[in-house]
């Protein structure tokens, strides 16, 4: 617990000195950052990409589907953390019964009563979003080695996340490690799912590292709720529509 205080405060720091959101994108470090995409791009080809389609080929739709549900539920503890955090009570209360629903009704999250039956839908957050309603600043754009992109303040977000989820610290050694593997096939899964539209965007396109960069700062600030600029909706627009085809 000391180290989790004290990777939060680190967190604070660093999140503080930093700009707060606004349009466009901040990438000092784009030459870093683009030979970290080169590598990020090679390691999708040769690895993370061949496993999703063995993966995706190897089980059926609905087992995979039944996985990124339990990943899902697994997470959904932490959540409640975030929601706690930010005081959205609300959202809080949603979370808890939906885990508690699923993971009895649900078998663990391989199925969804808690959605078809009861209306619970999941309320998705995370530490990056706390610390935005918290005031703090998105700083830079990064592109972290294995991940993808990110910024400064969802990069603080993404490692301080690994340590609020309670089922962490509840379970011994090794059904702790159900969530973070159950994590790791989801989104094995989800390579697999969207594997043309991601395919499109890594390696069909002009410049794959600047449309992977305005795609996630835009789609990230529209989840946090930050208000994007006409011309920022139009290049979005512009840019589902090349990887979409609409």
């Amino acid at each position: 617990m000391k180290f989790f205080a004290t990777l939060m405060a680190v967190g604070f720091l660093s999140a503080c000195s930093q700009q707060g959101d606004g349009s466009g994108h901040r990438d000092p470090n784009e030459d870093v950052n683009r030979r970290t995409h080169g590598f990020n791009v090679a390691v999708d080809r040769n690895l993370y990409a061949p496993a999703s389609n063995a993966y995706g080929k190897g089980l059926s739709r609905n087992t995979r589907r039944g996985i990124g549900r339990a990943a899902s539920n697994v997470a959904l503890p932490g959540r409640v953390v975030n929601n706690l955090l930010q005081l959205d009570l609300e959202g809080a209360a949603r979370n808890s019964f939906r885990f508690l629903i699923n993971s009895t009704l649900g078998f663990g999250g391989l199925g969804d009563p808690a959605g078809n039956d009861f209306g619970l839908e999941e309320e998705t957050t995370d530490f990056g979003e706390t610390l935005y309603k918290w005031g703090f600043g998105e700083g830079r754009y990064v592109e972290l080695p294995f991940v993808g992109p990110s910024t400064e303040r969802h990069t603080v977000g993404r490692v301080v996340d690994l340590f609020t989820n309670p089922l962490g610290y509840a379970l011994d050694a090794p059904e702790n490690l159900l969530s973070p593997t159950a994590q790791v096939l989801a989104k094995v899964g989800s390579r697999y799912e969207y594997a043309a539209t991601i395919d499109a965007l890594l390696y069909e396109s002009e410049d794959s590292y600047a449309q992977a960069r305005n795609l996630y700062l835009q789609q990230r600030r529209h989840k946090l709720g930050v208000e994007v600029s006409a011309e920022e909706t139009d290049e979005i627009d512009a840019l589902f529509e090349e990887l979409y085809g609409e």
